[in-house]
């Protein structure tokens, strides 16, 4: 405490400015997934209204952009797709270069239980979906069921308050990375076609140039983001992979190094508060030259210490929780229900879903999870018990927004796409409101079982 008091306002800058994001990411994706339910509901309400056709037209609304022979043009609905969802897959790219640097990947121990989780409620939920759709076009979704989307699933559990222990909280979370993982890894390698080599080795030699300023020290993000847009984005846009892949790409080029250290950022601000403190003031609204270029010293020694990467991700997360996936949720999630929709949704697109998710991923979460307890040393987190692990594997099968996206890609039918949406938001929401009461139940117990313990202590 007197440690914590004599650093005094330097602590707090460090604890501010150099803390670990995932409580950070955790808070706002909590609430994200509370304005993308909003969107959705929106989405489906003016979908079915009498603003149907307006709805639907406003997405295919055609965009260029280019000069002579370099044109581009796709209508509105694509444009959110592979052009504002790339900067989602940006920011997914750098949270997973943090996790895997210094995050909850980095220690093998820690991560191999969510990560098993992980692989398992992907692989169980594409054989599920297979078995319901062995052949026909209706195969290519196999990838749909597989993904998690943690900000909906984030968000069922910031509902439930502090009753929820954070261990849960960050088992999820990696989870869900590493899921962001395996998605990105299917679309790269399964929703690619007709790929041109020109674009694509184009692209390639950009990422070069990005990885060689990342080595040689270059940390300045308009440079990076010039680059990354400019070359390596519309590169992969033409080569026929996924332009969202080249965002992935793009942030694992970002710098995760400071230029100071820790301790000695901390030596040096107090150094630079004790000559603010030093500084005559001058008794206005306005404060004196020398105090100005005090604090300016500050801005930048702190600058310096913060590593590009999680800057980036700290500023972007609200742009994407609070704007881009929002926007995705409302232009993806408009499904106009058809006199047949009870027909469409007990298809086998939608069957295949449906059970993907919500049996495919707790076999796969829960299941797998448990061998890894029976067999390996690795134990639940602390706070943690079996049915807080039945109750994350039904937030995991809130496929949502990567659902979505993923079936955008699988599907040109109209009706395989209905069909495929039926199934998703269908699933997502029984997944909610299961995940939600059972973690609820299982805190419960929890918070009985620390009363009895308490009692039987004393």
């Amino acid at each position: 405490m007197s440690e914590k008091k004599d650093l005094g306002i330097n602590v707090e800058l460090v604890d501010r400015l150099l803390i670990g994001p995932s409580p950070s990411f955790i808070n706002k994706s909590s609430a994200s997934g509370i304005v993308l339910f909003s969107s959705a509901i929106l989405a489906m309400v003016i979908a079915n209204s009498t603003w149907s056709d307006a709805y639907h037209a406003i997405w295919k609304y055609q965009f260029v952009i280019g000069f002579d022979e370099f044109i581009i043009s796709k209508d509105l609905h694509h444009w959110i797709n592979d052009g504002l969802m790339a900067v989602f897959f940006f920011v997914v790219g750098l949270e997973l270069k943090r996790e895997i640097i210094g995050g909850e990947l980095s220690d093998i121990k820690s991560a191999v239980l969510p990560i098993s989780a992980a692989v398992g409620g992907m692989v169980f939920p594409a054989l599920i979906y297979l078995a319901f759709n062995q052949e026909g076009a209706g195969s290519d979704g196999w990838g749909i069921p597989m993904a998690t989307d943690i900000a909906f699933s984030l968000g069922v559990l910031y509902l439930l308050g502090d009753r929820v222990p954070v261990s849960i909280k960050v088992f999820l979370t990696a989870l869900a990375i590493t899921d962001d993982l395996g998605a990105v890894l299917v679309i790269a390698f399964f929703y690619s076609s007709d790929i041109n080599f020109v674009s694509l080795g184009t692209g390639a030699v950009f990422l070069a140039v990005l990885w060689i300023a990342n080595v040689i020290g270059v940390r300045n993000t308009i440079f990076y983001a010039l680059i990354g847009i400019g070359g390596l984005w519309l590169a992969f846009l033409m080569s026929g992979v996924h332009a969202t892949i080249a965002a992935v790409l793009a942030a694992f080029a970002i710098p995760a190094r400071t230029k100071v250290k820790e301790s000695h950022f901390a030596q040096h601000m107090e150094y630079l508060v004790a000559r603010f403190k030093k500084a005559d003031p001058n008794k206005v609204s306005t404060i004196t030259k020398e105090q100005l270029d005090v604090l300016q010293d500050i801005r930048s020694y702190t600058k310096k210490a913060i590593t590009p990467l999680q800057r980036l991700e700290d500023n972007m997360h609200p742009l994407v929780a609070f704007v881009i996936m929002p926007i995705f949720a409302f232009s993806n999630a408009g499904v106009t229900l058809a006199e047949d929709f009870l027909t469409q949704l007990v298809s086998p697109v939608a069957m295949g879903i449906m059970m993907g998710l919500l049996l495919g991923k707790i076999v796969g979460v829960v299941g797998v999870s448990e061998l890894v307890l029976r067999f390996t040393s690795v134990q639940l987190p602390k706070g943690m018990n079996k049915l807080h692990l039945w109750g994350v594997g039904f937030l995991a099968a809130i496929g949502f927004t990567m659902s979505l996206f993923i079936a955008g890609l699988a599907f040109r039918d109209e009706l395989l796409l209905q069909e495929s949406k039926l199934g998703i938001l269908l699933a997502s929401l029984v997944a909610s409101i299961l995940g939600y009461f059972l973690i609820k139940k299982a805190s419960q117990k929890e918070l009985q079982k620390g009363g009895e313990d308490t009692v039987s202590t004393a």
